[in-house]
């Protein structure tokens, strides 16, 4: 299987493959990624989201993991890629805002979702879009970008990567305000490990930040639900 290079991008593509996750990390095992790969599929037969959950991966959609350099854990990168996907659906005239820590909704309705894992000195950022379907999910209410707009395929793609470079460069202080901008649930209650709580904001280091009573928390990597 080649490459192709597109937008800066050294780029894989497959019609279905279980997961472009497990491809990515099976590169970056055998000693084969380098900085800037894609893996693409248009279909995957075991598509997996946080925590392990099953990624409903059917034709139509987009399916794409990236590889980065990445010598140490960044909790800010993951508002960086939120604000790429959402400023990348935004650029085809949809209104997406963001869930935290990276899910992108449109209409209060999940269109797009990332997973980031670490593996050696790389990070896999694997994004899944909703274009022209959208699966039945118990937990969450999901829709699709047909439903919008008419997006090609390769248009997607080519400003999803312009837009994660441009983002990852950018100094967290505009991600942070962007992120904040878009964020679907600012001042609002939410539910921290079983509890409620108020989402506040980010802080500077990517630290989530909820309100409780009088006290302030600051959560790295934890699910909250709205």
């Amino acid at each position: 299987m080649g490459y192709i290079k597109l937008a800066g991008y050294k780029l894989q593509s497959f019609d279905k493959i279980p997961s472009t996750q497990d491809y990515a990390h099976e590169l970056v095992a055998s000693g084969r990624a380098t900085d800037k790969m894609a893996i693409l599929a248009a279909a995957q037969s075991a598509g997996r989201g946080r925590f392990r959950r099953k990624w409903v991966s059917h034709h139509g959609n987009l399916y794409v993991s990236f590889i980065f350099d990445c010598p140490e854990r960044d909790a800010r990168l993951s508002y960086a890629i939120a604000v790429a996907i959402a400023e990348t659906i935004a650029s085809f005239g949809v209104h997406p805002t963001i869930k935290w820590p990276n899910d992108i909704l449109v209409a209060d309705k999940k269109i797009a979702g990332t997973l980031i894992e670490y593996a050696g000195h790389f990070v896999i950022v694997g994004i899944g879009i909703n274009v022209n379907s959208n699966p039945t999910v118990d937990r969450y209410r999901t829709t699709k970008l047909e439903n919008y707009s008419e997006i090609p395929m390769t248009e997607l793609l080519n400003r999803l990567m312009r837009n994660i470079d441009k983002w990852r460069r950018s100094d967290f202080r505009a991600v942070r305000q962007r992120w904040t901008e878009l964020a679907a649930c600012i001042n609002k209650p939410i539910l921290y490990r079983g509890e409620p709580a108020t989402l506040v904001g980010i802080n500077e280091n990517g630290a989530l930040v909820l309100r409780r009573d009088t006290r302030y928390l600051l959560v790295f990597g934890d699910e909250i639900s709205v």
